[in-house]
């Protein structure tokens, strides 16, 4: 069970027994039976209840049984009462007024009966059904086989970060950021690193992602750049569905199938790829993993400063937004908005969307924004 968070279930979780197993004590203090109290306060001492080691005989009349938090009520006990209204002398105790019957006792299965329903399949496992599911006695479950996304990005410019860079290099962003936000999504992540642009090698990684992975990611090489080789490979292997999509950042954005593998082709720049991933790639992941895809909340807030924006495609602001001492809602872009600045994506919690049709944006103007989720959030 504690491999499960992040698993999606394959079929329902039934609890194993009952929460609580047997009646037991919330509180230290001491058991008794409420109707020994109307003859007088005083009740003598017959034992102990601890976790793991209850006082099983009978509670005789005129008897209480010491008690500590967790531990089973002994037979014939209906009352706890809490150790700071009780006075101990010797083999005695006694008690004060304003004890009711059934206090500080948890009742078997008043939180979860044997057989119920704890989780649906269909539901992704997270720690607080992980700990219901252990108290229940589930030691294992059922789940939707994680999907294999190979990823791998092109480019002779790029290279791995942390090495030296040489004149006219690139750091890989994109793979690592990409990786980093598969793993959040409790997917299978095959690396296949930095290709060159060589048809041939990219070729050679497609032909080997079909046959491991259940879909593929690519960075680079979709646009229309005389070394962008990624879309005619894919062609020659299978088939492009979708090439350019009428939002920004992103607009070389591809949709295809290698040897009936869906693949999508991201583009080079870092802000358009991890956009584009956000917006199109995690949904189709999520739905894949068995999952009803998150539906992105959509607020208001008004604009703090104008916003440029040209007619023709949805554009993807990188915005923070926050309350103001009203209580009103309000954003602005975070630093340049091209698809190469990253430090403005950092910066951003919230994308402003502006419809296709939309233009320049003044300072007041209401707009739409969506805060970050996983996993950007």
């Amino acid at each position: 069970m504690a491999d499960a968070a992040g698993r999606v279930l394959a079929e329902p979780m039934l609890a194993k027994i009952d929460l609580p197993a047997f009646d037991n004590s919330a509180m230290d203090g001491y058991a008794i039976r409420r109707r020994d109290l109307s003859g007088g306060r005083s009740l003598k001492l017959a034992g102990k209840s601890f976790a793991g080691a209850p006082f099983e005989n009978p509670v005789s009349p005129g008897c209480a049984v010491r008690i500590m938090t967790g531990a089973a009520i002994p037979p014939g006990a209906d009352t706890v009462v809490m150790q700071e209204y009780v006075r101990v002398k010797g083999d005695r105790i006694f008690i004060g007024n304003g004890v009711e019957e059934g206090e500080h006792i948890r009742r078997r299965g008043e939180d979860v009966q044997t057989g119920s329903e704890l989780l649906a399949s269909g539901q992704q496992v997270t720690t607080a059904h992980i700990a219901l599911a252990a108290a229940a006695g589930i030691g294992s479950i059922v789940a939707i086989r994680r999907p294999v996304v190979a990823v791998f990005s092109t480019g002779d410019e790029l290279q791995q970060p942390g090495t030296a860079l040489t004149a006219g290099g690139v750091y890989d962003s994109n793979r690592v950021a990409l990786v980093s936000a598969l793993r959040q999504m409790h997917v299978e992540v095959l690396d296949l690193g930095i290709l060159p642009d060589d048809p041939l090698q990219i070729s050679n990684a497609l032909e080997n992602a079909v046959t491991k992975a259940d879909v593929i990611i690519t960075s680079g090489g979709v646009s229309v750049g005389e070394a962008d080789y990624t879309r005619e490979v894919i062609e020659a292997l299978g088939e492009i569905c979708l090439w350019k999509i009428a939002m920004k950042p992103g607009k070389p954005f591809a949709f295809g199938r290698v040897r009936d593998t869906p693949l999508f082709g991201l583009p080079g720049n870092p802000v358009a790829a991890l956009v584009t991933f956000y917006q199109l790639v995690v949904p189709a992941l999520e739905k894949l993993r068995g999952l009803t895809p998150k539906a992105q909340t959509s607020l208001h807030a008004r604009l703090i400063s104008p916003l440029k924006k040209k007619i023709g495609r949805v554009d993807f602001q990188r915005g923070f937004y926050a309350r103001n001492q009203q209580s009103e809602l309000e954003v602005a872009a975070v630093g340049q908005q091209g698809s190469h600045i990253l430090s403005g994506l950092a910066k951003a919690n919230c994308f402003i969307v502006l419809p296709r049709d939309s233009g320049d944006q003044s300072a007041g103007n209401q707009v739409e924004i969506t805060p970050f989720l996983s996993p950007f959030a």
